[in-house]
């Protein structure tokens, strides 16, 4: 359990119960009084960011203060999301909302290049966090963020909502209470058919956008009209492909079932096989994630939309006494001869992960995807990307998940920053 989380002096004394349901969290915070309200700023909100601006505008006592965007077109949309609601300030720069000492939170929705660094400069600015996933861009930033968080005693929590929805949770109960025997394998996966990207051309950034700082730490890259607003995710300069985009949602949870931290042994395959255009990341891609007694393995396949159980998403558990499988919101469980044995399909949403974040900052304690699980689960992310791109198997360190005696995959868990962002690596 982390420490006690200090509010700056204005929030006073604790309200919730403690309760991880929205409903009972929400109904006791309408007692709250005024000067209990926390402030939000949310960066980003051309896509994610909006739904969660209007998210924690509706838990209670909470107040967007801050929209920000690198595209000004974009500010003005989330603005008007939340009408009838005290008008938020608007900012292209990120760094305002730092600055401000009524600000209690920093909402990170900016692209993946974004995230570690926006959560380690806000955490030594007083803020607390709620970054989407992946945590990080590199197996570094990971670390480095979580450093930030504990340093500065401040609530981190990630995206992965999973780790909330009640039905999940009592399914991951069921099998870390032994209805399943020992789980021996968990399989994880993501089914789609995305489009070309096309071969992008090279511009000049259109006004609308400040591109120098939409790329943020990464070193300068020329524009091209292909990158903005999505498929910077299938750029390894930007993006961590779909492992990193849909695959952590499905590895956080395998892990989290399994108890395990770190792997010993990681292996990648796959290629870009559908399409001859920009895309740097596979749309066909196999991870396996081997750890002592058990193993994780991944199947991405963005041009394909048929996955297992008949789902575009999900995760499998095997074990010496069943089998149990969560593609939604719910679980199903099965018997060695393949029986259906219970359910519950339960339902998603994010207002629980939200109340949750909520409550660590005001009573203290350990989000559900504290910013520890977050780094952990994004770094299998990152050790099948880094198998991927050197083409090898690697051996990792079990204590920690670092590489060994792989000189040129090891010289992949970090990236090289622009000078003015290099003070990132000693907050």
């Amino acid at each position: 359990m982390s420490q006690p989380v200090d509010r700056r002096g204005f929030l006073g004394t604790s309200i919730v119960a403690g309760s991880l349901v929205a409903a009972g969290s929400l109904a006791h915070a309408q007692k709250e009084s005024a000067n209990e309200r926390i402030r939000i700023g949310v960066m980003g909100v051309n896509g994610r960011g909006s739904a969660l601006a209007r998210g924690f505008a509706s838990q209670p006592n909470c107040e967007i203060a801050y929209i920000c965007d690198v595209d000004n077109r974009a500010i003005g949309k989330a603005v008007n999301l939340l009408k009838g609601r005290p008008a938020p300030k608007t900012t292209a720069d990120f760094r305002n909302i730092l600055d401000d000492k009524e600000v209690d939170v920093l909402i990170c929705a900016a692209p993946n290049n974004w995230h570690a660094p926006a959560t380690i400069m806000a955490c030594k600015a007083g803020k607390h966090v709620y970054v989407e996933k992946p945590c990080s861009h590199t197996a570094e930033e990971g670390e480095l963020a979580l450093q930030a968080a504990r340093k500065y005693n401040r609530v981190v929590t990630m995206g992965t909502q999973r780790r909330s929805w009640p039905a999940i949770r009592e399914g991951i109960q069921k099998i870390h209470e032994g209805e399943l025997g020992k789980v021996r394998y968990a399989r994880t996966w993501y089914n789609n058919r995305r489009g070309s990207i096309g071969t992008g051309k090279q511009s000049a950034a259109p006004d609308w956008l400040d591109f120098n700082l939409w790329q943020g730490p990464a070193t300068d890259q020329p524009f091209k009209d292909n990158i903005v607003h999505y498929n910077w995710h299938w750029h390894w300069h930007w993006g961590n492909g779909e492992l990193g985009n849909n695959g952590i949602h499905a590895l956080d949870v395998a892990r989290w079932g399994l108890q395990v931290e770190f792997p010993k042994r990681v292996v990648s395959a796959g290629g870009r096989y559908r399409y001859d255009d920009d895309q740097e990341t596979p749309d066909t891609q196999n991870v396996a994630f081997e750890f002592d007694d058990c193993q994780i393995s991944w199947e991405g396949l963005s041009c394909s939309p048929l996955g297992f159980e008949n789902s575009m998403f999900g995760i499998s558990f095997h074990g010496d006494e069943g089998s149990l499988v969560i593609d939604g919101g719910g679980w199903r469980t099965y018997d060695m001869r393949n029986k259906e044995t219970g359910k519950n399909s339960g339902g998603g949403g994010d207002a629980t992960h939200q109340a949750n974040f909520l409550d660590c900052i005001r009573n203290g304690g350990t989000p559900n995807a504290d910013i520890q699980e977050a780094h952990r689960s994004t770094l299998l992310c990152h050790l099948g990307n880094i198998s991927q791109r050197s083409g090898r198997a690697l051996t990792t360190d079990p204590k920690n998940g670092h590489i060994l005696g792989d000189e040129k995959a090891a010289g992949m868990w970090g990236r090289e920053y622009r000078k003015e962002y290099e003070h990132l690596r000693e907050a």
